[in-house]
């Protein structure tokens, strides 16, 4: 279904006139009402008239995460504090949190893209939405549970963690859709293995996952582990949280964009030009309605693209591909741009490892080393009957030692650089309680 079929289905030419309208006013008002960005203007002498519509973009400056944190706690904010809704943190951060409030205008644009957002992922009214996303400061859990509620849906905020409790509610409860990250996805997944219990024996129909890079191979995995259609939905918390994007469960090739409210733009990551349609870059977002903190040109650190060409579900909303990894995230080895999904896309080509793995990274006297620590099959386990992978252990087996000889050609197939490869025994590598996975362990500042 479509939510708000006159909002997801305008012709192009009029979505465009009515982005041009909506920037005409964001640029005057957050001159008017955000000092930052009024110093911001006069610096590059504009004035907001000079702004008339998408073309002229380019103009305006961007928005980084240095700047909120700068401006931490409320100086970026357009109203009052006392005219606030809500008040919400970025997650992972160190140091002081970027924080991001929301009008009650706000947080009823946050309930409507994300209730567009499930109806994209398959969900309808008077389907139970089993909400493992973390509630609190983070923004994904109350977000989706009032888009749940906004599309009709009975909404089970379970949040994350205490992982055989929500395979218990998974089972009693019998939920249509489950949100989550993905990795946690494939945490329940494998606890539902373990207790016995195959895709066919879950009620679940469609899973709406995010909040972290993930690949083609993960969704694989989770279709078939969990016996769903997973879609990816795409948010950051400065902007609004999950509901900026998300895929619709008919194609699923590619995130369809809210951008009558999020203006997308893909800039290179080194001199910030705009990129044609098409090419891969930073993806850039201007929120084009919200009231409490509008941003101008966020600065996402996202590597993704976009097309807008038509899609057979009839929404005509852009399509962002899945994210890469993050500019940010980006680990340079010996001189070699890497991200790790470009490393998780290598071993899921090799079928007898697991989905799970870490990223080491240390440095002996100036050179990087990456150590890829992965977890084998259960089924690998049980077929050559080796409970502790030790180095010792893998040296003297020739299956093991052949395994781990194809992941390391994998890897170099496709970094063009050798690395370690490790591999671990089942459920030893750290998995996600629900929250974002942090797969990369940086040790060379230690060196």
């Amino acid at each position: 279904m479509i939510f708000e079929a006159d909002a997801e289905t305008m012709p192009r030419s009029d979505l465009r006139a009515l982005q041009d309208r909506r920037l005409r006013a964001l640029a005057a008002y957050v001159h008017e009402r955000v000092p930052f960005y009024r110093h911001r203007f006069e610096e590059m002498g504009l004035t907001p008239d000079a702004i008339q519509g998408v073309a002229d973009l380019p103009r305006l400056p961007f928005t980084r995460k240095a700047d909120l944190r700068d401006n931490y706690p409320f100086d970026l904010f357009a109203v009052p504090v006392a005219e606030m809704n809500r008040i919400h943190c970025s997650s992972g951060t160190t140091g002081k949190p970027t924080v991001v409030g929301y009008t009650r205008e706000d947080v009823d644009l946050f309930a409507r893209v994300c209730a567009r957002s499930l109806a994209m992922a398959g969900a309808e009214p008077g389907m139970i939405l089993h909400n493992a996303y973390g509630y609190g400061l983070f923004t994904g859990g109350l977000g989706l549970h009032y888009g749940g509620e906004r599309l009709g849906m009975a909404v089970v905020p379970v949040s994350g963690g205490m992982t055989e409790r929500q395979v218990m509610m998974i089972m009693d409860f019998r939920p249509t859709v489950i949100s989550c990250t993905p990795s946690y996805a494939l945490t329940l997944a494998q606890e539902l293995q373990r207790q016995g219990v195959g895709p066919e024996g879950i009620s679940l129909r469609y899973a709406v996952v995010g909040a972290e890079p993930w690949t083609e191979t993960m969704r694989t995995e989770i279709d078939q582990r969990l016996g769903v259609r997973c879609t990816n939905i795409y948010g950051l918390s400065e902007i609004i949280g999950p509901g900026v994007s998300c895929e619709c469960v008919e194609v699923r090739q590619g995130s369809h964009v809210n951008e009558d409210h999020f203006l997308p733009e893909i800039v290179d990551p080194d001199t910030g030009q705009v990129l044609p349609e098409g090419s891969e870059g930073v993806l850039v977002l201007t929120t084009l309605t919200k009231q409490g903190l509008p941003l101008i040109r966020y600065w996402t650190g996202d590597i993704t693209s976009l097309s807008s060409e038509p899609c057979a579900c009839g929404r005509t909303l852009t399509r962002m591909a899945l994210i890469k990894g993050r500019s940010d995230d980006m680990l340079i080895v010996r001189g070699i741009n890497v991200y790790p999904t470009q490393i998780e896309s290598a071993l899921g080509a090799v079928t007898e490892l697991a989905p799970h793995y870490r990223l080491i990274l240390t440095r002996q006297h100036t050179l990087d080393e990456l150590e890829v620590q992965v977890e084998v099959s259960e089924e690998f386990s049980r077929t050559v009957a080796v409970e502790v992978f030790s180095d010792e252990m893998v040296e003297a087996n020739e299956h093991l030692r052949a395994l781990r000889a194809r992941a390391g050609a994998a890897i170099r197939g496709t970094l063009g650089i050798g690395v370690t490869v490790r591999l671990m025994a089942p459920r030893t590598v750290p998995r996600s309680e629900g929250g974002k996975l942090q797969r990369v362990v940086d040790q060379r500042h230690l060196a």
